[in-house]
């Protein structure tokens, strides 16, 4: 299964679509295309195991800059386009980057970060150089790149991304994995597990809504083009552009995150009924777990189609579940169908079924973080036979897996454990709620006191009536602890275009330079 194949096969079958324009790839060019930008990347002395770094919002040339790393041997880091140069520059450095792809749009960010970043030595920019920048280093890619071979570099080898932590948490880590010497038309055994799990096969047609720089997202159009099917990417998420493009081009797979069904379902019926939906087979969705009413609505509303998954971007292990399993366990993230978990108590004690706890995995995919072997020990128990990222959750007497939070994002309010995301799905599925996020923050006497903020639909005042009406919802549906203490109101919650919730920046602005005083 490669690319290579289905260029023989099917020359002129679309590879990939561009959702805004319609502006297409086929296979053919597609094949071209990457061998093109292969052996550019040898030009520049990069060999197997060498790194590059892809810095660009979705656009026409960032499939290509992958899969030329998937055949040259070399790690491909596909950073956040969101971040500013210095972030930029501390990945471009801790990935030991040389080469960098960006964007026109993003050029002027990508340069800047050049002069923390010294190891990068040629950038190249798709869509041509803005006027203004006069660097050596940087050049265009489609006249650098164009007038390359078109056919494979002789030496090709399997190369892998090596992607990032959203860094909600810290400073961003670099997951290494270990990559073995083998031809490029061959997968490693996560994307061959991955491939069937999601049912993919030849002919399909998979929309892509969410950033490409994000693990799933970047998974799931790779594997598309491994099984010989077509990718349309949006550039960005709308709710009814993604209804509209599954009936234009008779989608049928797919991924989400939450948000995207809750900004969905809140569509009028006359919005969210005007497309034929009957094309869509599988739906997948991850990255954070789903408020239960929200998940119950989008079943009903498309039918036992939608798949939920669990896995972090390290690969430490996997759960899954289709639309049956979750309606008779709603709220879980499904059973673990790749490595074992154990739920441990902070003294490495396994606990009970049912109880909350830390979730470790034994028996995953390998990973480290890459030069960090700080965080790497910290991620991985005192025998060194399982690792974890610090989520908690609980397993239920059949199997199945439910995550109650981030360990980070506890909150500890006066000896009580209290985990955001139950208060958070409550909030979000009220009528006049669009987003919420809740964390702990400082109380003199209980440590921690629960804070809740918020952001309303559009046309809805966001004043003290609001806020009455809103505790007393939560005082009918959680327990007293549970229930904020206050309410603030933000005209956007900082969300990571992936469906993360960045609630840290939210948190640190009540925080300060204060410490928890937890009793």
């Amino acid at each position: 299964m490669y690319l290579g194949t289905h260029a023989e096969a099917h020359p002129d079958r679309p590879a990939v679509i561009m959702a805004s324009t319609g502006d297409t790839i086929t296979y053919r060019e597609f094949e071209a295309r990457a061998n093109q930008l292969a052996h550019f990347l040898r030009s520049e002395g990069l060999e197997r195991l060498d790194h590059y770094s892809i810095f660009m919002e979705n656009n026409e040339w960032y499939m290509e800059s992958c899969a030329a790393g998937e055949r040259t041997g070399q790690y491909y880091t596909c950073v956040n386009s969101f971040l500013t140069a210095e972030e930029l520059a501390y990945i471009l450095t801790n990935s030991r980057s040389e080469v960098l792809i960006t964007s026109r749009a993003k050029a002027v960010v990508a340069v800047a970060a050049l002069a923390d970043a010294p190891n990068i030595r040629r950038v190249l920019v798709c869509g041509g150089v803005p006027d203004g920048i006069d660097d050596d280093r940087v050049v265009d890619f489609e006249s650098t790149v164009r007038n390359l071979p078109e056919s494979p570099i002789a030496d090709e080898q399997l190369g892998t991304p090596m992607l990032y932590s959203s860094g909600t948490t810290g400073r961003p880590k670099g997951i290494l994995r270990p990559l073995p010497e083998q031809a490029p038309s061959e997968l490693m055994p996560l994307f061959v597990f991955l491939l069937n799990l999601w049912k993919y096969r030849e002919g399909m047609i998979y929309l892509s809504p969410a950033p490409l720089y994000h693990s799933a997202p970047q998974a799931a159009v790779s594997l598309t083009l491994r099984a010989g099917g077509t990718v349309i990417v949006m550039e960005k998420f709308d709710p009814i552009d993604y209804l509209r493009l599954i009936e234009q081009y008779s989608v049928t797979h797919s991924q989400l995150v939450p948000t995207m069904f809750s900004r969905m379902l809140k569509l009028t019926d006359a919005e969210r009924t005007q497309f034929d939906l009957s094309s869509l087979e599988f739906a997948v969705h991850a990255a954070a777990p789903c408020p239960v009413k929200v998940k119950e609505q989008m079943i009903a509303w498309w039918g036992p189609i939608i798949h939920e998954y669990y896995g972090a971007t390290e690969g430490l292990g996997f759960a899954a579940c289709d639309s049956e399993q979750w309606l008779s366990h709603p709220g879980t993230v499904g059973k673990i169908v790749l490595g074992e978990v154990h739920v441990m108590d902070d003294d490495m004690h396994e606990v009970p079924n049912g109880t909350p706890g830390t979730l470790w995995f034994g028996s995953g995919s390998a990973f480290s973080y890459l030069d960090d072997p700080e965080k790497t020990k910290e991620s991985t128990s005192p025998d060194g036979s399982m690792t974890t990222v610090g989520d908690i959750g609980y397993v239920d007497d059949d199997g199945y897996l439910y995550l109650t939070d981030r360990k980070t994002f506890m909150i500890i309010s006066g000896g009580v454990n209290i985990y955001p995301q139950e208060i958070e799905d409550l909030l979000i599925t009220h009528p006049k709620i669009f987003d919420a996020a809740v964390f702990g923050v400082p109380n003199e006497d209980l440590g921690e006191e629960v804070k809740a903020v918020v952001q309303v639909m559009p046309g809805i005042a966001a004043d003290a009536a609001l806020t009455e009406e809103l505790l007393q919802h939560c005082r009918e549906h959680l327990s007293r602890q549970k229930v904020p203490r206050s309410i603030d109101y933000e005209a956007e919650l900082p969300r990571l275009p992936t469906g993360k919730l960045y609630k840290r920046l939210l948190r640190d602005r009540y925080w300060g330079d204060s410490t928890s005083r937890i009793v």
